[in-house]
């Protein structure tokens, strides 16, 4: 997905690994490696990471952007890196078990993670409660004509012959567990002419095609903390009955990391429990719109919210 695709074909494959390797123990004195996956989002969210715990006192070696989820997950596992950014729902990938409901409600789906990877030794920390999954955006002047907040209100629209034409990939309109599921969840069916399919994966381009109405398109397939949803004037419908999975971010990290750092802990949980899905937006905004340096609006926001000086 964004370049958070990685997250919908992570295996099981690192976490397996993990259980034969023996924890590789970590003292005070060592830095903490901090780590994130390619995208904007992550390399954000590791920025944070770093400048709040090298602001506490605990001193970091910057791994960011280090690659696609199965690469950072596994250097996790293997005791190469320290902590990254992950996402709750992810967990169900990693343990084989992506179709139980328990990834659908946001509380539960942290604590199953945490509960599961207490085997590999990584202790999940506080996510912020941001859910960057699957979602339908729609033009702001649509939402305001046809007064759509929630996925509920467009499934009425729709069913209702409202004029509606959605940008996606085809992964997004074939996968079962994408447009499918918020048809047979919220009550609608798009007919043909209703979807212009978009190749690769890539939101930014359904995002652009519902901001300039291509072809007639006016709401787009999205994740749900993309930077440009707000910036290019579209509207999140709120995903009220849980038809997709929660992907939330939180801190992942080693439990001997967090044994030898234990402030680490109280430096962090508040940072993410600050970053809701509208900030999370706006600051990926500041990155994936208009171009600023990751690490420079990680402080700015850090400094703002008084979690640095």
């Amino acid at each position: 997905m964004k370049s958070i695709l990685n997250r919908r074909h992570v295996t099981a494959l690192a976490a397996a690994l993990a259980l034969g390797l023996a924890a590789v123990p970590a003292r005070a004195a060592d830095p903490v490696r901090v780590a994130s996956k390619l995208d904007a989002e992550g390399a954000l969210l590791g920025s944070m990471i770093i400048q709040v715990l090298e602001a506490g006192g605990i001193r970091t070696v910057n791994r960011l952007q280090m690659g696609a989820t199965k690469i950072v997950r596994g250097a996790l596992v293997a005791g190469d890196i320290d902590i990254y950014p992950e996402y709750t729902g992810n967990a169900g990938f990693f343990f084989n078990i992506d179709g139980d409901p328990v990834w659908k409600d946001a509380a539960k789906a942290q604590a199953k993670a945490a509960e599961l990877d207490l085997a590999n030794s990584i202790i999940w920390l506080k996510a912020a409660p941001a859910n960057n999954t699957w979602a339908i955006a729609v033009r702001q002047d649509l939402a305001r004509s046809a007064k759509l907040v929630t996925m509920d209100d467009l499934g009425r629209y729709i069913a209702a012959g409202g004029t509606f034409k959605l940008a996606a990939s085809a992964e997004f309109v074939e996968s079962p567990a994408a447009l499918p599921t918020f048809q047979s969840t919220y009550g609608f069916r798009l007919g043909a002419g209703q979807t212009l399919v978009l190749a690769g994966g890539d939101t930014a381009a359904t995002i652009r095609a519902a901001a300039e109405k291509t072809s007639g398109v006016n709401a787009a397939m999205v994740y749900g903390t993309d930077g440009a949803i707000a910036a290019l004037g579209l509207v999140v419908m709120t995903d009220t009955k849980a038809a997709q999975a929660i992907y939330e971010p939180a801190p992942t990290i080693r439990k001997a990391a967090l044994d030898a750092n234990p402030r680490l802990r109280d430096l962090l949980d508040p940072v993410f429990a600050s970053l809701d899905a509208d900030t999370l937006r706006g600051l990926n905004a500041k990155v994936q719109v208009e171009g600023q340096d990751s690490r420079k609006v990680a402080g700015d926001y850090l400094k703002l919210k008084g979690f640095l000086k």
